[in-house]
């Protein structure tokens, strides 16, 4: 590892030393140093980019590794109108010194000019990766989950668990406000949140003390769509999609913004019916266990959005928003096991468990903020939040038990599943900033509560009847109460720029679950826990520019991973016969200490190199009982240590663009839970993805996007196959600009299909499936009213400087989370 690391530092040193050079200075109207203008140098004969810089702290500028020939220097500031100099020509033997470029102060009001931008459909920066969804032609179609899938880094597992960079532990956030789902719960609500309500994706891998500390892999925040076009405007969509069944989609926007308010909505409809497989064969002791299960499944979903800003006066801003989701769905799962003898490899019974289940799954958030920040650099938020989800299901559960010819019935067990889930959330955070000792000082706290109620009951049902088996019926209640509070400082010295902070955590959560257990009689079942723990979490980073074109940053961050409440629900919940799952009341958090060196070349290469440490990782095992059964649970493995590596590159030339991500991780899983039940795995892994962007001129732009995953390992025992697709689309703009039609098919070739196998606790497992992963999608958009952006110095807000909060808040990613 440490060789590694040297030998790539020293290949990235060895792209610095550079022999030609072209040197300047920007100066403004006063005769003072520009810095931070943004310097091109330009070819003579076709303005084409040759070279880009940023002017230093004194105005210079430079561009090295230059070619001969004939070339001019674009100058553009803000405040300023652009400037060019005179054409010169340059001969590459030496070092060039430019005459001094003076700026003019622009007369018109910065209020007054109009931003028009393409955002690339994928932006890294120095600490986050950022996919644009709403310029994506591929993106039509999809929800939140499915583009994950194909998201750098990240990597989602046949039970659809999230995990980035090799690690699990992933917090994923909507609009800045973090969910408290996980697992199946996670998955299913991402699949509710369509990519026509979705502005971006922001996988944030080390995040600073003014972050929730939750997530060891980081934090996945997913901004919905807010419009920030001054006037009236909105807009209407329309979408289709033909995979296996049919998929409709529609929504409309409309908003109004003037200098005294903002007022924003929008809602999104989907009508989606879906199919996938699984195959399970399952090996324990003397039996063979051959299942096949295809689930259809009928989703219809309402996301919608609405809120207002009220801009008190230049300095102040309050605002309100309400976001949400409403979903019913309707599942049928086909499910046929065949269970054989091995000794004489024949099948003594069929188990055939075709199930259906309707669902509804409600989150509806609302946010009040307030903001203030002044001139001389202090900045005061404010954020009260409070959501509710709602998740409601009923499964009707028959299981009938048919000889090897499978027409005659010898047995049946027939259940009706019933489960209400409530969960509410309280939270209210303040964050303030000022200028102090040369440099920004930052301070906020956060309190927050989730109060969980699980009620699951089974009843048996015969001939039709329901009885209450109150063996198998449960009711878990969880209360969280998390009390942070962090103190964050940044400097600037001369080429280094230093930031450190730290945080505090202080959790308070109980678990209360009671049913009723067998032992010789009916006896209460009835289990308590409560914890207390307090942590510290602290950050840094260093940063060191001396030449823009050149940027190093060395960071560290410690985080932590708490147990779900539904990990810790220690009752069994039966998927079928042989299978079933339960919590562990004895999961504690798990913790990791990252450390990682980004090196970022011409604002364009950016190489990561990353390095954790994660002790009681909470993985998910399948472990046995009763001999021939199963069940899953989560446990703490003793360790992971992961080793990561992802480089990033944009390229464009003329009317055609690349963007090439490549993340690599090597990662060590070790645990020893007795004899016959250890775990030692390596894994080496690596993701590949690619965009190309193709501008054709007349309104025509298209796309060709794939992705591709090695071998890994899932879950700490699940060793998978390759994984890897490719998705094409094209789009059109007509309706003198104002409408959009995008034709894309995901999956060009059907190979998203995953494999993947697991020898643990006597059992071997290999298991395969898929979905609907190859669909025809046609999209339209119309847009209308004012489209244009204008910026506004009374508006300079947000925590990130590439996403300019224009009014709410929202619980937003810059905050004591």
């Amino acid at each position: 590892m440490r060789n590694f690391t040297a030998l790539l530092i020293c290949v990235m040193l060895a792209a610095v030393v550079q022999a030609q050079s072209i040197t300047g200075t920007i100066k403004d109207d006063q005769g003072k140093p520009a810095s931070g203008a943004s310097i091109l140098l330009k070819r003579v004969k076709d303005s084409s980019q040759a070279n880009i810089s940023l002017s230093g702290p004194k105005g210079q500028y430079e561009f090295r590794n230059v070619s001969s020939g004939k070339y001019f220097v674009s100058v553009s500031f803000i405040g300023f109108t652009n400037a060019n100099s005179p054409a010169f020509d340059y001969v590459a033997n030496g070092t060039l010194t430019l005459p001094e470029i003076k700026l003019q102060r622009s007369s018109a009001d910065l209020s007054a000019v109009v931003v028009t931008s393409r955002k690339p459909i994928v932006e890294v920066k120095a600490d986050k990766i950022v996919v644009n969804v709403e310029n994506s032609v591929n993106a039509v179609g999809q929800d939140a989950l499915e583009l994950l899938r194909k998201s750098p880094g990240v990597m989602v597992d046949k039970d659809d668990n999230l995990s980035l960079s090799g690690k699990n532990g992933v917090q994923v956030y909507i609009d800045g406000r973090p969910t408290p789902l996980s697992g199946k719960d996670l998955s299913e609500y991402l699949k509710t949140i369509q990519s026509s309500s979705i502005e971006s994706i922001e996988l944030i891998t080390n995040p600073s003390a003014k972050y929730e500390a939750a997530g060891n892999a980081g934090i996945i925040n997913i901004r919905l769509k807010k419009n920030k076009s001054y006037g009236t405007n909105g807009s209407v969509s329309a979408g289709y999609n033909i995979a296996t069944y049919p998929k409709y989609n529609a929504g409309f926007s409309l908003n109004h913004r003037d200098k005294h308010v903002n007022i924003f909505g929008n809602y999104n409809y989907n009508d989606s019916k879906n199919e996938n497989y699984i195959n399970i064969d399952r090996t324990q002791l003397d039996t063979l266990f051959h299942q096949h299960s295809v689930i259809t499944s009928r989703t219809k979903t309402h996301n919608f959005k609405a809120g207002m800003d009220y801009f008190i006066n230049r300095k102040s801003t309050i605002g309100f928003m309400v976001n949400g989701t409403l979903s019913d769905n309707n599942i049928a799962n086909y499910s046929h096991t065949a269970i054989a003898y091995i000794p004489d490899g024949e099948v003594n019974r069929i188990l055939v468990a075709d199930n259906s289940s309707t669902g509804k799954r409600n989150n509806v958030n609302s946010n009040l903020n307030y903001r203030f920040a002044d001139t001389s650099g202090h900045e005061l938020n404010v954020d009260a939040d409070y959501g509710i989800y709602q998740i409601r299901s009923n499964q009707m559960q028959p299981n009938y038990y048919y000889d090897p010819t499978g027409s005659q019935i010898l047995d049946s067990n027939i259940y009706n599943m019933v489960a209400p889930t409530d969960i509410h959330i309280y939270s209210l955070k303040s964050d303030y900033e000022q200028n102090f000792l040369k440099g920004k000082l930052g301070l906020g706290f956060k309190l927050s509560y989730v109060n969980s109620d699980n009620d699951f009951n089974t009843y048996h049902v015969y001939q039709n009847v329901k009885n209450l088996d109150s063996l198998t019926s449960n009711h878990f209640r969880y209360k969280e109460n998390i009390n942070a509070g962090y103190v964050n400082y940044q400097r600037t010295l001369k080429y280094f720029t230093l930031q450190a902070g730290l945080r505090l955590e202080n959790t308070n959560s109980s678990g209360h679950s009671n049913g009723y257990k067998w032992n010789d009689s009916y006896v209460i079942y009835d289990s308590t826990f409560t914890r207390h723990y307090t942590d510290l979490f602290p950050s840094a980073a260093i940063t060191y520019k001396k030449n823009p074109m050149h940027q190093w940053t060395l960071n560290y961050s410690k985080r932590i991973d708490r147990p779900n409440y539904q990990d810790l629900n220690p009752f069994e919940f039966h998927l079928d016969e042989y299978t079933y799952q339960k919590g562990n009341t004895e999961l504690t958090p798990q913790y990791t200490n990252s450390i990682g060196l980004t090196y970022m070349y011409k604002f364009k290469l950016t190489t990561t190199l990353n390095y954790s440490h994660v002790r009681d990782v909470i993985a998910q095992l399948v472990d046995t009982a009763d001999r021939s059964k199963a069940f899953l649970t989560k446990k703490n493995l003793a360790t992971q240590d992961i080793t990561s590596l992802n480089i990033s590159y944009p390229f464009q030339y003329k009317w055609y663009s690349v963007f090439g991500n490549l993340n690599a991780y090597y990662s060590k899983f070790k645990a020893d839970f007795g004899p016959g039940r250890t775990v030692d795995v390596d894994v080496y892994a690596m993701t590949f993805y690619a965009q190309n962007t193709f501008r054709l001129g007349n309104g025509w732009t298209a796309e060709l996007s794939g992705w591709y995953s090695t071998p890994s390992v899932w879950q700490g025992t699940f060793k998978t196959k390759q994984l890897w697709s490719v998705d094409g689309g094209v789009q059109k703009t007509v309706l003198k600009g104002s409408g959009n039609i995008k034709l894309s098919v995901s999956d060009l070739f059907n190979t998203f299909h995953w494999d993947a196998s697991s020898n643990f606790a006597g059992q071997t497992i290999h298991a395969s499936g898929g979905f609907e992963s190859r669909q025809l999608k046609v999209y339209f958009t119309y847009k209308f009213g004012n489209t244009q952006v204008k910026a506004s110095r009374q508006r300079k807000t947000g925590a990130d400087d590439e996403n300019q909060r224009v009014g709410s808040q929202g619980g937003g990613l810059g905050g004591s989370k």
